[in-house]
């Protein structure tokens, strides 16, 4: 489960062969979420809202990212 991106002490997860639907993880502190690449709504889990704005914020940004790294760790679910 590599990280993808660190903003500032939030980590930002693609796991490899995961399930759909294709979402990221995010954690901080004691705190995890998954988030859906393609809608960027809660999966499960979830945040302090100080940390998923800034998240969402970065995520909308870099969708495009986020998805080539999930397709390039789940290379059967394109």
């Amino acid at each position: 489960m590599p990280i993808i991106y660190t903003l500032e002490s939030i980590k930002i997860l693609v796991f490899f062969d995961d399930h759909y639907p294709r979402h990221f993880h995010v954690y901080y502190n004691e705190y995890e979420e998954l988030i859906e690449i393609d809608t960027l709504k809660t999966y499960r889990g979830k945040m302090p809202t100080k940390q998923r704005h800034k998240v969402l914020k970065w995520a909308k940004e870099n969708r495009g990212y986020i998805q080539k790294k999930w397709e390039e760790f789940n290379p059967d679910k394109k």
